[in-house]
């Protein structure tokens, strides 16, 4: 994937908000959207190596998500009822091509085929002509102590439904990784870098954890303008709050600006921004549809742009 000779727009995304974004941005940027995705999230289980952050950018890149924002439309769970009937524990729920998507990356991945390659093809036969590139391609993981244990994400988010208390949150393996190629052209050649309305801790935190990729983005010549995950000075989805709340970030544009500090060159939110010491944009930033996010994205593009 080179991107020396095109101007990429580029979209760092974690969960639902940052992939509602990426799938605007499509609509406006077309072809030239890279998404980084965080990799922190990844599991392995059911034989599969399930990337579920980069899994839904593409199925939203793709228009095949389903009713609830993260899996397949018209996906099946004969393999989940299977294995219950033999007993098993099923607190990770996999719809069956989901599930085969997994296996299939899990085979690549066995075979040393890198992980950026094996995403690659999912994006490919879905086909999705914008580019979602992982974070890393050597594994990280995020983990959550709460009560003196360590907690892996996918359990802390699914078994355990993100109640129990957050004490700290760590990204095991960062230290280890490295900006990929492809993610460190991308964000030289970009012409706009945008965070996503993402969970700065647990969705974006782990794609600035790598190494590099924080000095990757203030070297980037492109301006890089974040969207505050508030909406109306509430989360929309997910526990965005109280993971804030343990970082000592403040519920508001403010607090998300102290977060990404000398990062962001720009905010996009839905509230009063004068105290801020950065270029801001007050806009509407709901994404409940596809007019809103092809809106949002727009606007959002365009203030970057003109930061240039």
């Amino acid at each position: 994937m080179d991107f020396d000779s095109r101007s990429p727009v580029v979209v760092l995304a974690g969960g639902t908000g940052g992939a509602k974004l990426a799938r605007g941005m499509a609509d406006v940027a077309g072809d030239d959207l890279v998404v980084i995705a965080n990799t922190g999230d990844d599991v392995e289980m059911y034989g599969a190596y399930v990337a579920p952050d980069p899994d839904l950018v593409t199925f939203w890149l793709a228009d095949r998500i389903d009713e609830r924002g993260w899996g397949l439309a018209g996906d099946t769970f004969h393999v989940m009822d299977g294995l219950r009937e033999l007993g098993v524990d099923i607190w990770f729920n996999l719809g069956d091509r989901d599930l085969a998507y997994g296996v299939r990356r899990a085979e690549l991945l066995a075979g040393g085929t890198r992980l950026t390659d094996a995403i690659a093809e999912l994006v490919a036969a879905l086909g999705v002509a914008a580019t979602v590139l992982p974070m890393a391609d050597e594994p990280v993981r995020t983990s959550v102590l709460s009560e003196d244990r360590w907690i892996p994400f996918q359990e802390f988010m699914v078994r355990e439904r993100a109640a129990p208390p957050i004490a700290d949150v760590r990204y095991d393996g960062a230290a280890d990784a490295s900006v990929t190629p492809e993610a460190a052209s991308a964000l030289a050649n970009a012409r706009a870098i945008i965070v996503g309305p993402s969970n700065p801790v647990i969705s974006i935190g782990p794609i600035l954890a790598v190494p590099g990729m924080a000095e990757a983005l203030r070297d980037a010549p492109a301006p890089v303008v974040g969207v505050s995950p508030i909406v109306g000075g509430q989360v929309v989805k997910g526990p965005t709050e109280p993971f804030l709340q343990w970082a000592g970030v403040s519920l508001d544009a403010s607090g998300i600006a102290s977060f990404y500090g000398d990062l962001l060159d720009g905010l996009v939110a839905d509230e009063p921004l004068d105290a801020l010491a950065i270029p801001t944009l007050r806009a509407d930033t709901l994404l409940g549809d596809p007019d809103a996010r092809r809106r949002v994205a727009t606007e959002v593009l365009a203030f970057a742009e003109g930061l240039r």
